[in-house]
């Protein structure tokens, strides 16, 4: 059964997206793997105190991309390949990178700062773990 103890919901981006977010990171590290029953929607939207709509709306989603299946009656299980996985990966960085390079152009953070900025904080991020 995939956890949810670890999820932390934030302001300012829908919760369905954060929970679409939570599963595809979750994939991509290796934390939830193909055949991961997740929790029924009654009782995700329960743990994290939400609309049970707002969890169907998520699965929903997941379930066009292929990545749960879900049958009336039964637990809804994650549906993963290893293709799925690298393409969830490649998405996921191009988006955050896109994201950042646009906040860092737009405070006038030249590349050679923005290269100095991830060298300092991957080190920082290696020392902590």
């Amino acid at each position: 059964m995939i956890s949810f103890d670890t999820f932390k919901p934030t302001e300012g981006t829908p919760i369905y997206q954060q929970i679409l977010l939570f599963i595809k990171r979750g994939a991509v590290a290796g934390t939830i793997r193909d055949g991961d029953e997740l929790p029924s929607r009654r009782v995700l939207s329960a743990l994290l105190g939400i609309n049970p709509n707002t969890v169907q709306k998520a699965f929903h989603l997941l379930e066009e991309e292929e990545l749960i299946v879900s049958q009336a009656g039964a637990k809804s299980v994650m549906k993963i390949t290893e293709e799925k996985i690298q393409k969830l990966r490649e998405d996921l960085l191009r988006e955050n990178i896109r994201s950042i390079t646009g906040a860092l152009r737009q405070m006038g953070i030249s590349r050679e700062e923005a290269f100095k900025l991830i060298d300092q904080f991957w080190e920082e991020e290696e020392t902590e773990a």
